[in-house]
């Protein structure tokens, strides 16, 4: 009896036939792998990390094609306030502490704790609110994609019901500041970029 590879040859010592691997992440699974590889390297991130006593301190780590990786750091009581991310999915990773997310369904309102090593995927639409509710320091890691273009964010009362009358204001690439790995540019929105997802 002979084996398909005795017959057809070995797939693998013909590079030319096979699918390019490829350079970008492209799925949600490729997105949320990049997020476990960048927090693995602590080497390259720690560094970089800032914190700010009067808002969160956050950095555009990379870009790619078509989407984006965003550095975060939390303070005891520092929030991203309710918000959705747009058309953007999304990759968080927690990186050092815990972080508390609160995230508003079809079904009501759901919290969890996020501590470091957890990762959650939401997708476009996904309303929540992510807060330093500890009395540590906490990290994130954040993955648009598509990259961050507009935020929503949402007034809400106590109960997690949108005040009435309470249009939200979407944020658009415009109001968003330059930033990059070095730290954010003074007078940029609070609220840009806080990530934290649904779904894993």
């Amino acid at each position: 009896m002979y084996s398909d590879v005795s017959i057809a040859g070995d797939p693998l010592a013909l590079p030319h036939l096979l699918p390019p691997v490829p350079q970008h992440p492209g799925t949600v699974a490729e997105f949320a792998g990049l997020a476990r590889s960048l927090a693995a390297d602590r080497a390259h991130w720690a560094p970089l990390v800032r914190y700010d006593a009067t808002t969160r301190w956050y950095a555009r780590l990379r870009t790619g094609p078509g989407y984006e990786v965003w550095l975060l750091s939390w303070l005891p009581g520092q929030s991203s306030g309710l918000h959705d991310h747009g058309r953007s999915s999304g990759v968080l990773t927690v990186l050092d502490g815990t972080l508390r997310e609160r995230a508003l369904t079809a079904r009501g309102e759901a919290g969890r704790t996020l501590a470091a090593g957890h990762q959650r995927v939401f997708a476009p639409g996904y309303v929540h609110e992510v807060v330093n509710d500890s009395l540590e320091p906490a990290v994130s890691l954040h993955i648009y994609f598509p990259g961050l273009t507009e935020m929503t964010p949402y007034a809400c009362l106590p109960t997690g019901h949108a005040a009435d009358g309470a249009a939200p204001h979407r944020r658009t690439a415009a109001d968003r500041p330059a930033v990059t790995a070095g730290g954010r540019t003074a007078g940029g929105p609070a609220d840009l970029p806080a990530a934290a997802p649904a779904g894993t």
